[in-house]
């Protein structure tokens, strides 16, 4: 469980945040999206699919949580420092993390999206499950921050107001 959080916490932030390396299990079934006017948008009925984690991590106690990380907080630690980082320390990459996350640019509208071009000799058949953001500010996010796009406005400030709890309890030890 711990070198899954340092993992995910560590990806977050970058291109990618694989979920083979999640401490939780991904939403079930397949990212919902809607057609109008030719536009592919994310789609509404997506929140029923993240609503369940949503509600998970507002159950969690972040002050119980947080006395736990501290009391376990070497285990931490020691698997960031074996992920590459010797010398330096987890909790204050998580602190950035939370940052980084709480940065989050709120969408003005439906979020539209777009089938990459693939390159190369091989075209895969269409459709396919890979999506980018039609707009390139989003599209260059990193993958925490795309993945707090997918979730309604509700359920992300939800989130972030936990974020903000979150890192008032770990920056305060």
């Amino acid at each position: 469980f711990v070198r899954r959080v340092v993992a995910t916490v560590d990806n977050l932030p970058r291109d990618q945040a694989p979920s083979r390396l999640w401490p939780v299990v991904p939403a079930p079934g397949r990212l919902a999206l809607e057609t109008r006017d030719g536009q592919t948008f994310l789609a509404a009925s997506n929140a029923t699919r993240h609503e369940p984690i949503v509600r998970f991590a507002e159950g969690v106690d972040l002050r119980a949580a947080a006395a736990w990380y501290v009391r376990h907080y070497a285990r931490f630690q020691s698997a960031y420092e074996e992920l590459g980082f010797p010398g330096r320390y987890f909790n204050d990459r998580m602190v950035a993390v939370v940052d980084h996350l709480l940065a989050t640019p709120e969408p003005t509208g439906p979020v539209a999206l777009r089938l990459p071009e693939i390159q190369g000799p091989v075209q895969p058949a269409r459709p396919w499950v890979m999506y980018e953001y039609a707009d390139p500010a989003l599209q260059r996010l990193s993958a925490g921050q795309k993945l707090l796009l997918r979730l309604s406005d509700d359920q992300r400030a939800r989130l972030k107001q936990l974020l903000t709890q979150w890192r008032e309890l770990v920056t305060a030890r």
